[in-house]
């Protein structure tokens, strides 16, 4: 029998198999004492909303959604945050007192405080209004973090993605929001619009296990600048080892997934934890 104060969250997916997010949670509840538990949630897309009003029923306090869910639980929440609006997905969503599904999105969060976190040079980490921020690819992820560094004060954005009309409508819906400078880019200049940069990000899968890789030419970047790919297996990639090469610091992908889990913990589970080496090291250890 469970104990009165036991609390259960999860992860709701087509594939979810693969999800890191049930070992991330399971450390965080060990590490801090409480009573709960966090699993993984298979749903097929025609079951998801079904799925999704039962969660109080079925004793859930919320849960993290995950492809290819997210943005049909934006259309099925009864409150949305005003920043998963803009984004255009939901990633998290917490069951209220009285039943009512409340959906926010921590993908932007996770991806700003991996990088300040990774970045060193002092106690603020890094700084998204240093300089203009290239980024690659225009699809959920591209999303947040267009939307976290414009919030952050970057100058310019540089979009870049292999369909151009794609980053041309996602530009174009973000400056309807009244957005900050951005500018799409055709693909085949991307190592052109390097220069001067003081942030590059992959949010393409090019580059990861299985996919061709991302072919990019890094001699126009400055050395000061930051390269971020939010792709972590591998944890490396080759983006990631020759910018390191040339001298610019690098952030891999796994922080920001730890980061983003963050807040739904919080909300859940009642206390908001922290990314450490040891979170790390638990994680890789049966990384898929």
């Amino acid at each position: 029998m469970l104990k009165p104060d036991f609390i259960q969250a999860g992860v709701m997916g087509w594939p979810v198999g693969h999800s890191l997010s049930p070992r991330v949670h399971g450390f965080w509840l060990k590490e801090l004492g409480l009573n709960g538990d966090y699993v993984r949630l298979p749903v097929e897309p025609e079951y998801f909303v079904e799925k999704l009003k039962a969660l109080k029923d079925d004793g859930f306090a919320g849960c993290n959604v995950t492809v290819p869910h997210k943005e049909a639980a934006l259309k099925n929440v009864d409150e949305v945050h005003p920043l998963a609006e803009r984004i255009g997905a939901v990633n998290t969503i917490k069951v209220q007192e009285d039943g009512s599904l409340y959906g926010f999105n921590t993908d932007g969060f996770g991806f700003l405080e991996n990088l300040r976190h990774e970045i060193q040079g002092g106690t603020v980490g890094f700084d998204p209004k240093s300089g203009p921020a290239v980024i690659l690819g225009a699809g959920g992820a591209a999303r947040a973090v267009v939307v976290s560094l414009l919030d952050a004060g970057t100058p310019e954005i540089r979009l870049l993605n292999r369909t151009r009309t794609r980053a041309e409508d996602l530009a174009q819906e973000f400056l309807d929001f009244g957005a900050g400078n951005i500018i799409v880019e055709d693909w085949d200049h991307r190592s052109d619009c390097l220069q001067n940069a003081a942030l590059l990000i992959n949010t393409t899968t090019l580059g990861m296990q299985g996919q061709r890789p991302l072919e990019i030419d890094l001699k126009a970047l400055p050395q000061a600048a930051v390269v971020n790919d939010i792709v972590y297996a591998p944890l490396e990639t080759d983006l990631l080892a020759r910018a390191k090469a040339q001298g610019n610091q690098v952030v891999d992908g796994l922080g920001m997934l730890l980061h983003q889990a963050r807040p739904g913990f919080e909300a859940w589970f009642g206390q908001m934890p922290e990314v450490s080496a040891a979170l790390r090291t638990y994680v890789l250890a049966e990384k898929p």
